[in-house]
């Protein structure tokens, strides 16, 4: 065994030392920049590793890293008791749509764990009538659309009597893994431990159990496959809706040479059915809009006006506040329109790796499960650079909002120079390996 490979395989064994603190207490800065260091450094080593440990090491890394995920229940985040509620509601006959958790009329769907008698532990939501909850915003209906309602219901019928958060957990594990292994086949090991090893895997798509998950997965596999492109993509819309920023990089280049509507509707036409079809079931079954909470939630994030928020902090430091949406929404449709005339259609990836990533450089949310996109993404293309939107977005979740006085805004927006420095260099050597 090389030198190398002895230090990265120490490398690895420290970050999963660390990754384990970070799911078995609440989020620390510090733990955070360490993990994130040490996955910097493992990258590094692999660079100089032999060819033939590689394989190796990012499996067995990632299945291990993964592993640690479920060695505490969701440590940072609530959102997966909504998923086991939702289920069990569901299982009932009942539409998760129509009813918020708080709703007396699903009194007899209750139980201890998710509605505990006592209310001294931490992350405990209060309800109208008294008593409280683990479920978060017990007074709204579910956000979450209708592939990732059928993947709560089919995790609530799988699941053991009794395996709770496990359940759950078992499943971000399991996602996780293929989409690892699909990465290895798809853009080789090397890219492919920009997954395996980063530290918002196990945190986020393991502990905590995020359904973000479930669309990466759809996304991945979607960009290994040719015929089923729009019908995967149209699956990952409709588990959480952000993968829909993987669509205009599924058109790469559409716009070169005229308008190829063949591609377009190879692609449009199979993905809109797919999100229309998996949502007539629950528009059918509901009395409620089957949209849910979502422009609540949207107007809670203050997507609308970063008036007293945390949303656009890099723009905002470039601009007044008041013109942060406006100029958002225009560099993103910039961003679109750049990936449809000049994508690569062989990469595409790679387009979607950019409007996803800077979706998230221009409005700056400040929960970390959302870049797990990026990151995937990130490996299928080799573009390291990426990396920095999952650090900020992990650091604006362990300090607070991205606003002007928080660590994560310089760190946005490094990521953001970062981002567009590499895509500067990258150019000449993309415009040469298609001539």
């Amino acid at each position: 065994m090389s030198r190398t490979t002895i230090y990265l395989s120490a490398a690895l064994l420290a970050l999963a030392a660390v990754v384990f603190r970070m799911v078995r207490e609440p989020p620390r800065l510090g733990w955070y920049l360490l993990a994130w260091g040490l996955f910097a450094a493992s990258l590094w080593l692999a660079r100089r590793a032999p060819e033939r440990r590689m394989d190796a090491l990012v499996v067995a890394g990632g299945i291990m890293l993964a592993g640690i995920g479920l060695a505490a229940p969701p440590n940072s985040s609530t959102d997966s008791f909504r998923y086991a509620w939702d289920g069990r509601v569901q299982a009932a006959g009942i539409s998760p749509y129509d009813h918020p958790p708080a709703d007396p009329a699903l009194v007899l769907l209750r139980d201890d764990w998710l509605f505990p008698s006592g209310c001294e532990a931490r992350d405990l939501w209060p309800l109208p009538e008294g008593g409280c909850t683990r479920i978060n915003r017990p007074t709204v209906p579910t956000i979450y659309p209708p592939v990732a309602q059928g993947y709560f219901l089919l995790v609530h019928w799988l699941a053991p009597e009794g395996s709770r958060h496990k359940a759950l957990q078992f499943g971000g594990w399991a996602m996780t893994v293929l989409t690892l292994l699909a990465l290895c086949r798809l853009a080789g090991a090397r890219r492919a431990a920009y997954w395996a090893w980063c530290p918002a895997v196990p945190v986020e798509a393991v502990n905590n159990a995020h359904v973000d998950m479930l669309g990466v997965l759809l996304v991945v596999l979607a960009f290994g496959a040719v015929r089923s492109r729009g019908v995967l993509l149209g699956a990952a819309v409709a588990a959480k809706l952000l993968p829909a920023t993987a669509l205009p990089g599924a058109l790469s280049g559409v716009l070169a040479n005229g308008v190829a509507w063949r591609r377009i509707l190879a692609i449009a036409v199979p993905a809109t059915l797919v999100v229309a079809l998996t949502y007539l079931p629950y528009v059918l079954a509901s009395r409620a809009p089957v949209l849910g909470y979502l422009p609540g939630y949207l107007q809670e994030e203050q997507y609308g006006t970063p008036a007293d928020g945390n949303r656009y902090a890099v723009l905002r430091l470039l601009m007044p506040d008041s013109w942060a949406p406006y100029a958002a929404i225009l560099l993103l449709a910039l961003v679109v329109f750049y990936v449809l005339r000049y994508g690569d259609a062989d990469r595409p990836w790679q387009g979607a790796l950019m409007v996803s990533g800077w979706l998230l450089l221009l409005f700056t949310p400040g929960y970390s499960w959302y870049a797990l996109l990026v990151v995937a993404l990130a490996a299928m293309d080799g573009a390291w650079e990426w990396l920095g939107v999952a650090l900020a977005g992990a650091i604006a979740y362990a300090v607070g909002p991205a606003m002007k006085d928080s660590p994560a805004t310089p760190l946005y927006a490094l990521a953001a120079l970062a981002a567009l420095i590499g895509w500067v260099v990258r150019q000449p050597r993309q415009a040469g390996a298609r001539q």
